[in-house]
């Protein structure tokens, strides 16, 4: 296996040269550390390789190489795949960072970007025009694949998610070809992301806004239980007034060197700070603020300051829960999960200081969010509250800690009443060892059939098999009983070379089908499969 490793990394290094544009790193290269650095901590892979390509003709390249010599290969931009998957062992990375162009063109209020931008860079870039795009808080994380998964952002309530802002994109292929998105594509990219091909270009929406109010409140935090209640009751009494949609609100549980503490990440999207300001006090009003950090600002100088206070890297993972309403229920199993929250404050870098590895935050989904028309296969578009469940630790020792009270927190979620728990998922926060059967509709709800048609259309050989989700993870084994005419053979669901051929007029299927060249679902037994093949 190592000489086979080997093998393949000395060829694709004798291949490179004659393309010396692409960057070739190894882990003897001097930069290799630093280039191979993910945000989770506990990643220890070593790539097959990792290389940087400077275009898109370029990702093209390394796309058909890799097919044609058998390279399994992972996209890299950020590295912020919280479950490490940014890195895969023995893989090939092709590291993105360096395709980061932004093009504005304002009369179309668009911009096409390169598919490894990330989204310090791209807020950068915008600000000089005055322009503005939904974005995360955090810097370094990548904008295509936070965007195209969803994209929970800042400014959601007034301009919708980031997929909403998806108007066109450009992909490398499985035959290693670029391909513009046709419409049926497009839908899938917006919510699917890059199970199709590589994304190398997206053409988003821009809006005019030079600075916003922002920045986070904490509240006196000595009674976790009393100022989480307070704050949600008074906040779902602001909520039955109507709260402007230029006001976005994120609850957040967090550690620091000073203990546990209970805030808000406030963002007023518009110039008009008068209005914001008197949001703010409203806000204000809903507990003792201790810290008010809030503050007009530009938006690449708010995401710099979130930098400061957010930690680098963890030890754990992430899980989710959606839900419709902040109920009693609710709450009650929130504050429970605060007493276990483990002390875990990072320590302090340079002048500032970065809150710990655990953290409990609460996104709304309201305004513009709801009302979105275009077309997607991202499936959770009820009003509901996404809750961000992180249990990780800057200090390894604490990591268990930091788990146990994540899956704790998750699982106590299940039982709940059945009508306030979305069956829906976010799928960067989606751990991605799922047990084979889990329905892929809680990733995209009603339009699960629609991308795994569109796999089978457009990457029937699985090529892109290491970008999430990973489809093979939601099917079963299956067996044929033949029908007059057809082969007697077992199969696995997985194997897209046998399947194609069993899938007969007479053929009948057994237990759950969900692959991508299967147009039905079947439950256990359905009969023959007819005209579907």
């Amino acid at each position: 296996m190592e000489n086979a490793h080997n093998s393949k990394g000395a060829a694709l290094k004798s291949f490179l040269k004659n393309h010396p544009c692409i960057k070739f790193i190894t882990s003897s290269s001097p930069d290799y550390i630093s280039l191979r650095a993910v945000f989770s901590l506990d990643s220890t892979a070593t790539p097959l390789a990792i290389v940087r390509p400077q275009s898109a003709s370029h990702v093209a390249l390394l796309v058909s190489y890799a097919k044609s010599n058998g390279i399994k290969f992972v996209i890299r931009t950020g590295g912020y795949n919280i479950f490490g998957l940014s890195i895969v062992e023995g893989a090939l990375t092709i590291d993105m960072r360096d395709i980061s162009y932004v093009n504005i063109d304002k009369q179309s209020s668009t911009a096409r970007i390169g598919g490894g931008i990330l989204e310090g860079e791209l807020v950068e870039q915008l600000a000089k025009e005055g322009l503005a795009t939904p974005t995360t808080s955090v810097g370094s994380i990548d904008h295509v694949v936070w965007a195209t998964y969803g994209g929970y952002g800042l400014f959601r309530s007034n301009f919708g998610l980031g997929v909403d802002q998806i108007v066109a994109a450009k992909i490398a292929n499985a035959k290693g070809a670029i391909l513009e998105a046709d419409e049926k594509l497009l839908r899938g990219i917006r919510g699917a992301g890059s199970i199709f091909g590589v994304i190398v270009e997206l053409t988003i929406k821009m809006y005019p806004l030079k600075t916003i109010l922002a920045g986070s409140l904490f509240y006196d935090s000595r009674d976790l239980s009393a100022v989480f209640r307070s704050f949600n009751m008074g906040y779902q009494a602001l909520s039955a007034g109507g709260v402007s949609p230029q006001l976005t609100l994120n609850q957040v549980m967090v550690n620091t060197p000073h203990g546990r503490a209970f805030g808000v990440i406030f963002v007023w999207s518009s110039e008009d700070e008068t209005t914001g300001r008197r949001w703010l006090k409203k806000v204000e009003a809903l507990g003792t603020v201790i810290m008010n950090m809030v503050a007009m600002t530009s938006i690449p100088n708010w995401i710099r300051g979130t930098a400061r206070l957010t930690p680098t890297g963890f030890h754990g993972e992430g899980r989710t829960r959606n839900i419709r309403q902040m109920t009693d229920e609710i709450m009650d199993i929130i504050v429970r999960s605060f007493e276990k929250m483990p002390a875990d404050p990072a320590s302090p870098q340079g002048s500032h200081i970065r809150c710990g590895g655990s953290m409990f935050a609460i996104h709304d989904m309201r305004g513009a969010v709801l009302n979105s028309d275009i077309g997607s296969v991202f499936g959770t578009r009820d009003p509901h509250f996404l809750l961000e469940i992180l249990g990780g630790a800057v200090v390894k020792e604490n990591m268990e800690q930091a788990l146990d009270c994540s899956t704790s927190l998750w699982q106590d979620f299940k039982h709940i009443e059945s009508g306030n728990l979305l069956p829906s998922t976010y799928i960067s926060l989606e751990p991605p060892d799922q047990t084979p059967g889990d329905p892929l509709s809680k990733i995209f709800g009603s339009n699960d059939q629609e991308v795994r048609n569109l796999k089978g259309e457009y990457d029937p050989e699985d090529v892109f098999d290491l970008a999430l989700p990973k489809l093979k993870n939601y099917l079963w084994t299956e067996f044929i009983i033949p029908g007059p005419g057809s082969v007697s053979e077992s199969w696995s669901a997985e194997d897209s070379s046998k399947m194609k051929p069993l899938l007969t007029k007479n053929t009948e299927c057994y237990r759950f089908c969900s692959h991508p060249l299967c147009n039905r679902q079947h439950g256990s037994r359905t009969g023959s499969l007819g005209s579907n093949q």
